[in-house]
């Protein structure tokens, strides 16, 4: 296999792997301080208990995410020299902030873990919002270097070489507002529902038990529910219009990706809107897809009669490839899905609460916890593979910032099976954890907890 390929390949792996605790990384925080302060205002132990195992489930992944995070790291220099020789000088102040901000996470988060009785409620509860803000700054500055990436400002090409560098210039870019609030909403959005199905199913079993409403652990994990949906609906039903803006400014700043996401190959006016299909580059078609005339025209630019770029007008060398136009298909399938889940949520919130906790509805949410971060995934295939041939969009080729090192094949194998093991392992780990301390037979499940250390 290509050293390219081979090298890209094991970047996107470890990418892949590291997003999923990354956007835990920024939600669960949220999660944990909600049933803190519902505690604090009610007394309820029940929120005590959920807020507690939530922090400890959040620093189990916190730590698995900051092993990644630094494998990443590594391998940018590995298997890319030339592009950290040529961008480091620019995306090093994003990188550097976010290590301080993820410096800063790690200390709050052991303020809050371990300070329930040590510092005052106020106190604990800011620690847990820090912890919550140095998240989503951590994933907002890591952000900033992708979007420089896909716009990029404050350095000049000369003689194949990046020159005039403006770190500053290059720290918030075209492409910034849109990639930060579309990773954010999703982190939100993806975790909200990931623990929702965890929940779901676990209230599933206890149904199964025959526990119902008068269980302290159906209690508790009802709680849970509630929370995780409070989140999850309104920022997925944002998400669209986030992703109508973000679709706009791709439209604009990166004509040739949005094609790709459309499979569309002749610049045209009134283009259509393609919903799901094949693409078929060589006979340049799309097959089995269903066109909505000038559907793609008015979403990218407000207009029916807008022209929208087609791949005819670059080489056909240069053409990312057709997983872009199906990632695409999968990120907006999985949203419309969440969008009409989340529709019924507020439906039944208002007409049927009952019937959230039905087994049907439950089983619905189960179904839809990893949805998210399959969504989330198809959409860093989009911008990442969207963007080739270019690792810096129209300055410098992917093929000439990898690694000359051939022989890739082992150091891209052995990674792979060590982020499978430990996926696995972490999926263990945490179903144990909460499994033996959310049980009908741990101690919370008996009786008011008055020892917040208990």
């Amino acid at each position: 296999m290509d050293h390219i390929l081979l090298a890209r390949l094991q970047f996107a792996t470890s990418l892949a792997f590291h997003i999923i605790f990354a956007l835990v990384g920024v939600a669960m925080p949220v999660l944990m301080v909600l049933a803190e302060i519902l505690w604090r205002r009610t007394g309820d132990d029940a929120w005590l208990a959920l807020a507690k195992k939530w922090s400890k489930g959040t620093a189990i992944l916190f730590a698995i995410g900051a092993v990644s995070g630094t494998v990443l790291s590594f391998e940018l220099g590995l298997l890319f020299p030339r592009f950290m020789l040529q961008a480091g000088p620019l995306i090093g102040m994003p990188f550097s902030l976010e290590g301080f901000a993820f410096f800063l996470e790690a200390i709050f988060l052991g303020i809050y873990l371990y300070g329930w009785n040590k510092v005052s409620p106020r106190l604990h509860i800011a620690a847990g919002v820090l912890v919550a803000c140095s998240g989503a700054a951590s994933a907002a500055f890591v952000t900033l270097v992708n979007a420089w990436m896909n716009t990029p400002e404050g350095v000049i090409l000369k003689n194949g070489v990046l020159e005039g560098v403006d770190a500053t210039a290059a720290l918030w870019t075209p492409a910034a507002a849109h990639e930060i609030a579309h990773m954010l909403v999703a982190g939100y959005m993806s975790t909200a529902f990931a623990v929702a199905g965890i929940h779901a199913h676990l209230l599933l079993r206890l149904k199964a038990r025959g526990q119902g409403p008068t269980s302290p652990t159906f209690r508790l994990h009802t709680k849970a529910l509630w929370i995780a949906l409070a989140v999850a609906v309104p920022f997925t039903l944002a998400q669209p219009l986030v992703g109508h803006f973000a679709a706009q400014r791709v439209a604009t700043l990166q004509p040739m990706k949005l094609a790709a996401m459309e499979s569309l190959f002749e610049t045209r006016t009134h283009a259509p809107l393609l919903v799901g299909g094949i693409p078929d580059y060589e006979n340049e078609r799309v097959r089995f897809g269903l066109e909505i005339p000038g559907g793609l025209s008015f979403l990218a630019f407000n207009r029916f009669d807008a022209e929208v770029k087609g791949l005819r007008e670059i080489p056909k060398a240069d053409w990312p490839h057709p997983i872009v136009h199906i990632s695409f298909q999968v990120m907006v399938a999985i949203g419309t899905v969440l969008a009409g889940v989340s529709v019924a949520v507020l439906v039944f919130a208002w007409k049927r609460r009952a019937w959230l906790l039905s087994k049907g509805f439950l089983r619905v949410l189960v179904l839809c916890a990893p949805l998210g971060f399959i969504a989330t995934e198809a959409g860093w295939v989009v911008t990442e593979v969207g963007r080739q041939p270019w690792v810096v969009y129209g300055l410098l080729l992917t093929r000439d910032s990898v690694t000359t090192m051939t022989d890739l094949e082992a150091p891209f194998i052995l990674f792979t099976l060590v982020y499978a093991g430990l996926g696995i392992a972490t999926a263990f780990l945490l179903r144990a954890y909460f499994r033996s301390s959310l049980d009908e037979k741990g101690g919370h499940a008996h009786g008011p907890v008055t020892d917040p250390d208990a």
